[in-house]
């Protein structure tokens, strides 16, 4: 996708208003309109309950913040407990978005390279092939398929050296985020050669009082077990998942009193190098090519490039991300933007710093402390002030509002309304006793408003077993009743200040 607007001009035409009036000395809270209403505006205002009404009605313990500002002209309209940075779950991707359209631009795609290192002489190759990563987030099984079929195209049928997988692009991260559950799909490793979101496919069927298991990589077409990830059932009750790091695989088992009848999940993958090479040798062999067992190395050695497989255009796999929250996605545009303008990769804790010290020149947003680029990690800190006149900002060049997903308002009986008058394209964020939305509104009489909601409850999270609570007692409603404020403070300002 081409928005036909340059990164020049979106940090030096879009974001050139950072020191302008209209940022600049904006009331920290302020629980009126602007302006004097009028007329019917005057009797909206009336009808509009108040902000810390709404906020009590929800009986939330924790935090609220929450702003809105003009999103045409960045002036601050309404805010409470706003500068107070909460955790912006996965908001923090809105941020990660702009920090990689600005340093990669919409056109980037990712790369996936099998490299020779040696001469092809009658369908042989004297040398070592080499699946290279470059850092897409979006590789999958069937990427994998197409790399070996376009190799076969080339007349390839043995390779004589051995079959390498490299990572190196992007340093190795065990996990997002150490705290989470280990058998969290959502946070799996990080590495330059990633597949299948990093996850495995784990499913079991029993039958004649035994339980078939299969570990797989797959996908709508196809379905290549793995050995490179390994189950085990163990007659217990809890925990249920386990892991260990057998060094050439990882090792999981699965407590038999949790398996019922039958099911499925998708698991993290712990080495995704292995994870990826041993599909690509599966589908090699398919093709008629021979080829050894995968070898992890840590250097790329010096070859050429026979066939590459790109990912789309970035843009493209932005909104992608920003619909389906994918965490793994976030993490690699944003190492990537990080390694881009540093011209050399560093680790995620570093990259983070590096887009919060981006943020606050680019988009005036004071305060940041992430500490990811998914918003996986419950230390990062946001200010509901700072991301909605980030919104604003970022609104002039027009980048990031089309890749947002539309959020639908709900009606009386909790169903999706999509005749709702307010019109909102948001990015929600949510961890357990964490709710976060930050977006914009459109009013029914052409009003452009931007927001940020967060709350949170460190209390309620405080007491969360986080390898073993998949749902602490509580949280689902906690966040349910977020949610609902949410919407209710969003229907207030559509009435203040829509029109």
């Amino acid at each position: 996708m081409s928005t036909g607007i340059s990164r020049r001009y979106f940090l030096g035409t879009a974001l050139a208003a950072l020191g302008s009036s209209a940022m600049a000395g904006a009331p920290a809270v302020s629980l009126r309109p602007v302006a004097r209403p009028d007329g019917g505006a005057r009797r909206a205002v009336q009808r509009a309950p108040a902000a810390e009404a709404l906020i009590s009605q929800a009986n939330l313990s924790g935090r609220v913040g929450y702003a809105v500002a003009d999103a045409r002209t960045g002036q601050l309209l309404e805010s409470g407990d706003a500068t107070t940075g909460l955790p912006p779950a996965s908001v923090t991707k809105a941020v990660t978005a702009l920090y990689a359209l600005d340093a990669l631009g919409p056109e980037h795609r990712f790369g996936t390279r099998l490299i020779a290192t040696g001469p092809i002489s009658g369908g042989v190759l004297n040398g070592d092939l080499i699946l290279a990563g470059g850092g897409d987030p979006t590789l999958e099984t069937d990427g994998l398929a197409s790399l070996a079929a376009n190799l076969a195209k080339t007349g390839l049928r043995e390779v004589r050296g051995r079959l390498l997988v490299w990572g190196g692009a992007v340093p190795f991260t065990r996990a997002i985020d150490e705290t989470q559950p280990e058998h969290a799909g959502y946070n799996p490793a990080l590495s330059g050669l990633n597949l299948n979101y990093n996850r495995v496919h784990f499913e079991w069927r029993r039958a004649n009082g035994k339980y078939a298991i299969t570990m797989d990589a797959r996908s709508d077409r196809y379905r290549p077990d793995v050995t490179m990830a390994r189950m085990r059932i163990v007659d217990r009750n809890v925990p249920v998942y386990s892991y260990k790091d057998a060094g050439s695989y990882d090792d999981w088992t699965v407590a038999l009193g949790a398996l019922g009848t039958g099911g499925a999940r998708w698991l993290p993958v712990r080495k995704p190098e292995l994870y990826a090479g041993e599909v690509f040798a599966t589908f090699a062999r398919s093709q008629g090519i021979k080829t050894g067992a995968p070898q992890v190395i840590d250097r790329l050695p010096g070859g050429t490039a026979i066939v590459t497989h790109a990912s789309a255009p970035l843009a493209t796999i932005l909104r992608d991300m920003l619909k389906f929250s994918t965490n793994l996605t976030a993490e690699m545009v944003g190492l990537a933007a990080s390694a881009k303008r540093r011209g050399a990769v560093v680790a995620l804790d570093q990259s983070a710093q590096d887009m919060n010290a981006w943020a606050a020149q680019a988009l005036g947003m004071t305060g940041a402390a992430l500490r990811d680029h998914s918003g996986l990690s419950d230390r990062s800190r946001l200010s509901a002030a700072a991301m909605a006149q980030a919104l604003a900002r970022a609104h002039r060049a027009g980048l990031l509002r089309p890749l947002l997903r539309t959020v639908e308002l709900r009606d009386a009986q909790g169903r999706p309304n999509r005749n709702h008058p307010l019109k909102v394209a948001a990015k929600t964020g949510t961890l357990h006793f964490v709710s976060a939305l930050a977006g914009y509104v459109t009013t029914p009489q052409g009003a452009d408003l931007a927001f940020a909601i967060f709350t949170a409850s460190d209390s309620l999270r405080a007491r969360i077993d986080p390898s073993q609570d998949d749902s602490p007692p509580g949280a689902r409603s906690w966040n349910s009743r977020s949610k609902q404020l949410q919407q209710s403070l969003i229907e207030r300002w559509g009435a203040v200040y829509g029109g």
